[in-house]
């Protein structure tokens, strides 16, 4: 080989193209980023969200042990000594329930109103403390409904820009198309991440509330009755709280 003899010249390559998170967001059109920081921030949210979703799962096994409790009170069990001092659904129910009951029915009340007016006063108080158990729920509901939509918004800017370098170029080899649709790829993905464990965290969590709120209100229904008319062999002294 002649020494002196020039290089071969070797094919132009294309360019290659870092496909991390960080290039992709740093390589986007300002459009598309403005999206992922936004997505960022829902990023943030799903956090908050992860927060609300343990500290509800918490909850909920208080809570079936508190509407249990309640539906023991309801099958015979001995009224606690001091509901006021206590702050579960039982407690609630009692502290309601039995100053109208100690009330007595009126002269022109009939049986089935006195029953419907310490009802009425029992299931209005477990109703206000489970409604207390249902906030953060709303920032589950807006997360999951929210991310996707702005990853979309993300994914169809960047499919447009790829359609848009293609035009200008007039070259549709992988090389030209790549980076955009992974920049759009992206901001789904960053949108989905966000989305989907609000999405079942929020109607896990809501569907299993609602059964507990659907026991618990049955059951004070049935201590209401209980308090009114007194189980077989019970006297209005035996319903009465232990001193």
């Amino acid at each position: 080989m002649d020494p002196n003899a020039a290089p071969p010249v070797l094919p132009d390559l294309p360019p290659v193209h870092d496909l991390s998170p960080l290039a992709l967001f740093l390589q986007a059109d300002p459009v598309v980023k403005g999206v992922m920081v936004l997505l960022a921030l829902l990023a943030l949210a799903s956090i908050a969200c992860w927060t609300i979703i343990i500290e509800k799962l918490i909850a909920l096994m208080r809570l079936r042990r508190e509407a249990r409790a309640l539906a023991a009170l309801s099958d015979g069990d001995r009224l606690p000594a001091n509901p006021t001092g206590r702050a579960d659904l039982g407690a609630a129910a009692l502290h309601a329930g039995l100053p109208e009951w100690r009330q007595g029915q009126g002269a022109k009340e009939t049986d089935g109103e006195f029953r419907a007016r310490i009802d009425f006063a029992m299931r209005k108080a477990v109703g206000r403390m489970l409604s207390r158990s249902e906030a953060g729920l709303q920032m589950l509901a807006t997360t999951g409904a929210v991310a996707p939509f702005v990853g979309l918004f993300g994914t169809v800017w960047g499919i447009m820009n790829s359609f848009s370098g293609i035009a200008a170029s007039n070259d549709t080899s992988l090389a030209v198309v790549a980076p955009g649709i992974a920049e759009a790829l992206f901001a789904t993905a960053m949108g989905l991440v966000a989305a989907i464990p609000a999405v079942i965290a929020y109607n896990r969590l809501s569907a299993a509330l609602a059964n507990i709120r659907s026991e618990a209100l049955s059951a004070a229904t049935d201590l209401a009755f209980r308090l009114c008319r007194g189980e077989p062999g019970e006297s209005r002294a035996r319903l009465r709280p232990a001193e």
